[in-house]
């Protein structure tokens, strides 16, 4: 699954929410951990749970 893939799921805010912040590859998505992911304005758990979800597809995961 691409990325653009992936942000085309999540919200607007959500999507630009990540834009904002350069997240756009999965790399810098699994840098993150879910707090901090969290507490960027815009992504909520409803995104938290595509991202995970999205990040396992590739055999990937969030930071512990």
């Amino acid at each position: 699954m691409e990325c653009e893939d992936f942000l085309n799921k999540l919200s607007n805010p959500a999507r630009s929410a990540l834009r904002y912040e350069g997240i756009n590859n999965f790399e810098k998505l699994a840098s993150l951990r879910k707090k901090e992911l969290l507490s960027i304005h815009g992504i909520g758990p409803k995104s938290l749970q595509i991202v995970i979800e999205c990040l396992n597809n590739v055999g990937m995961k969030l930071r512990d």
